[in-house]
């Protein structure tokens, strides 16, 4: 489960059919639900919030809450579902969360954190990483001995594996966008985890956008983990598997053969009853890039013709115009909805 590459738990991005699309580029990569909290999975539809597809592993369930308790029930949930990790979140800034008394706020209460770790891998009996996400502050406390102090007390609970988002989170004043980009980032933090605890891992999140980044990253710690670039630019994830994950070159995955296989996957759910948009929203930087992607796209983006076509007929109407067009230069990326990576 130790892959050294993730995609970040992402509100209202990361659900099961993004995920499925990822995992046709990237066969390795470490992939994380949306974040579910505990009140949902105890009082709500549990299949609703944990379903997903095989295909789909390696795959970690990042949970939101506070109660120990609660935190176990939901991380045997987890186990039982088959997710091969349950990652806690500590550092989601969102006023929501923070009404929820959980996300960053839990770093000002390390023990609570750290008792609610001891709780989740007992509940799971071991046989799954407990991990936790976090930031290397919160408000104005953010020196780096907050940050040192709160891995250490947490790591009492079991936990070897955290997921540094390399900024403070501002729980009063920025909002959750502001967050992604106000705060400095802070990477060297990391490092000096790393050197102060040789026997946890520590994963940086925060700020990476491209393959040059990675390769500066990848070699000083244990892993990396990608968000809001990961969406908007999904190809850059189809060489991930070769360089860093054992893949042989020869498997690469192609465009063309990930299209064909999303155009089942989106008919087979849309005879289920599903409006195809719920999937394609996620597919829309497939092509960027490429000559005739910006024609594809908004074939994809038509919501009369995704109401009225057949799967088939749709996307051979968006093949057809990205083909027909000449070459593009460089696109911006799309921007869909927003979304909150959590933490």
């Amino acid at each position: 489960m130790h892959s050294p590459l993730a995609v970040a738990p992402m509100l209202d991005w990361t659900d099961r059919h993004c995920r499925y699309f990822h995992r046709l580029i990237t066969r390795q990569t470490l992939l994380y639900t949306e974040m579910v909290t505990t009140g949902a999975l105890l009082h709500g539809d549990v299949g609703r919030h944990l379903d997903y597809s095989a295909q789909e592993h390696p795959l970690a369930l990042q949970l939101g809450g506070s109660e120990p308790c609660d935190l176990a029930k939901c991380a045997r949930l987890g186990r039982q579902w088959g997710y091969d990790a349950i990652n806690l979140n500590c550092g989601c800034p969102s006023p929501r969360v923070q009404r929820g008394a959980f996300g960053a706020c839990l770093m000002a209460e390390p023990g609570l954190v750290r008792d609610a770790v001891a709780a989740m891998r007992d509940a799971v009996a071991g046989a799954i990483p407990i991990t936790v996400k976090h930031r290397i502050g919160i408000d104005h406390l953010d020196s780096y001995a907050f940050v040192r102090d709160f891995v250490g007390i947490v790591a009492e609970g079991g936990c070897e594996t955290f997921i540094v988002h390399a900024r403070s989170a501002w729980l009063d004043g920025l909002s959750p966008k502001e967050n992604r980009d106000v705060p400095p980032l802070r990477p060297e933090f990391i490092l000096q985890l790393q050197r102060d605890f040789p026997g946890l891992r520590f994963v940086l999140n925060g700020g990476i956008k491209d393959a040059a980044q990675l390769r500066a990253w990848l070699p000083q710690v244990a892993g990396v983990m990608v968000g809001r670039a990961a969406y908007h630019d999904p190809w850059m994830m189809a060489g991930w598997d070769v360089e860093w994950l054992g893949q042989a070159a020869g498997a690469a995955p192609q465009r063309e053969q990930v299209e064909a296989q999303m155009i089942a996957y989106i008919d087979d759910w849309k005879r289920q009853g599903l409006h195809p948009q719920a999937i394609t929203r996620h597919m829309l930087n497939l092509w960027k890039g490429q000559p005739g992607g910006r024609l594809w796209r908004q074939v994809l983006s038509d919501a009369k013709l995704l109401s009225t076509l057949s799967v088939p007929a749709l996307f051979a109407r968006a093949r057809d115009a990205r083909l027909s067009a000449p070459q593009e230069p460089q696109e911006p990326e799309v921007q869909p909805l927003m979304a909150t990576v959590c933490a």
